[in-house]
């Protein structure tokens, strides 16, 4: 890992806050890519010259097995569920952005009397779900896959309703963790990686509270 180098080239700009200050963070040699980090916001990141095609994204997530009869999915998307249902009113509106080939965590929040609708870019396009407002926004295993995190952010906050509550489930990466040795950068689809610093960031931005529970589960409400 090279932490030493710094880089202000304009075309290998901070993917979340812009910044042009960013380190050679680590180069992975059995999928040939560079990964960066931004002295900004802490965000680690692949330039865009290792970002998949959309193609060859949406080839890996087809092989997902993404069941909502599976307990032990459902177990795991309720890490972020059971924490978003106790802090919602009473029949709330919200939308899973996200969703992937088997949508499950929308109807856990429907199971708990909420309404939830589905956004995903190769299998529930539907843009107009992006043209509402939402008392919740779920999203979960998304984030680290953006290209555009930014811009994504600046969307999914302005669909927020006034105390709206938006919930994330990705790994932190944080300090006691070998980067060389993680096995989430491993995913070629995975090209962000966030830390609490990068959330506070976000929070900060966005004039939001965040709570962050265990390893991947992130509030902003």
């Amino acid at each position: 890992m090279d932490l030493g180098k710094n880089h202000s080239n304009s075309s290998h700009c901070c993917l979340l806050c812009g910044a042009s200050e960013i380190y050679n963070f680590y180069f992975d040699q059995r999928l040939t890519r560079e990964f960066y980090q931004c002295q900004a916001c802490e965000l680690v990141f692949v330039p865009s010259e290792f970002h998949l095609c959309p193609k060859e994204e949406k080839e890996i997530y087809d092989h997902h097995d993404n069941n909502p009869n599976d307990p032990n999915y459902r177990s795991f998307l309720n890490k972020l569920g059971s924490v978003m249902i106790e802090n919602l009113p009473t029949a709330s509106q919200g939308l899973d952005f996200g969703s992937g080939p088997g949508p499950t965590l929308s109807l856990i929040f429907e199971e708990a009397g909420h309404e939830c609708e589905i956004y995903d870019k190769f299998y529930a396009d539907d843009k107009e779900k992006l043209n509402t407002e939402y008392d919740f926004i779920s999203s979960t295993e998304v984030v680290e896959h953006l290209d555009a995190p930014s811009q994504t952010f600046e969307l999914l906050f302005s669909l927020l309703r006034a105390n709206g509550i938006l919930g994330l489930m990705t790994k932190l990466h944080t300090q006691n963790i070998d980067f060389g040795g993680w096995h989430y950068k491993n995913d070629p689809t995975h090209i962000c990686f966030y830390n609490p610093a990068t959330m506070q960031y976000l929070a900060n931005r966005f004039n939001k509270q965040l709570t962050i529970i265990g390893s991947d589960v992130i509030l902003f409400t």
